[in-house]
């Protein structure tokens, strides 16, 4: 019987989840959980998506100065929060 979780340890886990976080902070803490994994989602396929660009970029590269500017957004579709990236610039030195 060791290692299985019965029903009175899930009804046990939940009381004490909403004696610590309170039955008011329960549905933002919830939000902010489903948030946070969509950002994390979001960050994930982009770097898989970059990986592939930088690949398939290495054969036929186009001069940095000719892009648009990259931005920085908190989640899908928030523009409130992007901001621009400072990029470092490549010098003749370095």
């Amino acid at each position: 019987m060791m290692g299985q979780i019965g029903p009175w340890q899930i009804v046990l886990i939940a009381v004490l989840v909403i004696l610590v976080f309170g039955a008011k902070r329960l549905p933002d803490t919830a939000r902010s959980l489903g948030k946070s994994l969509r950002i994390l989602k979001s960050e994930t396929a982009a770097m898989k998506n970059d990986g592939a660009k930088t690949d398939a970029d290495a054969s036929t590269s186009a001069p940095a100065d000719t892009t648009a500017p990259r931005t920085i957004q908190a989640a899908p579709g928030d523009i409130e929060s992007s901001r621009p990236v400072d990029e470092p610039r490549r010098t003749s030195q370095g």
